[in-house]
């Protein structure tokens, strides 16, 4: 089984295997969560980004971390640029980016509410398709065994908490 903890802080600083971040699928780090990884992660994560190339909307992609405490960054591309995050978009790379995490070994993985910051995605429905998927992920996970998901403010993670709380039977 996995651990499901919802927690309000900054996923830039967690320490885990891998942290996720709400791609657009050029892998172009440039604003929002996106930005902020750049920043504090140094240059080598964009750089890995270009030489990996463009991904399909609804797919996911491995870096490292650079200066992040993290081990890797997972990017999810949950909309392309310009665009909006849709629920399929939302789901298949949520989806993506906890196979990827599985295919690679990793024990721990973080979360953020992806699509709801610049892609304008309602947070709500961003709980319920993302913890769907944790969900319907657990009977095949292996290497998985922490979900985390880390909320910039209180009002998200009491949303996230109410979904969890409905799925999981605990928060």
């Amino acid at each position: 089984m996995i651990n499901v903890t919802i927690h309000q802080g900054d996923l830039t600083a967690w320490r885990v295997d891998a942290i996720v971040n709400a791609a657009n699928n050029d892998l172009v780090l440039g604003g929002g969560l996106a930005g902020v990884i750049a920043r504090r992660g140094g240059p080598g994560i964009q750089q890995e980004c270009a030489a990996h190339g463009q991904i399909e909307i609804g797919q996911a992609a491995m870096t490292g971390a650079g200066d992040l405490p993290a081990k890797h960054v997972i990017h999810q591309a949950s909309m392309g640029v310009g665009m909006l995050t849709t629920d399929r978009s939302l789901k298949e790379s949520t989806a993506a980016a906890l196979h990827l995490a599985e295919q690679n070994g990793l024990n721990s993985i973080a979360f953020p509410a992806t699509g709801t910051g610049v892609a304008g995605f309602d947070m709500r429905r961003c709980a319920e398709i993302m913890l769907g998927e944790v969900k319907a992920f657990c009977g095949s996970a292996h290497s998985v065994t922490d979900v985390h998901f880390v909320l910039l403010d209180a009002a998200a993670r009491k949303v996230f908490e109410e979904v969890a709380d409905g799925l999981f039977g605990q928060s």
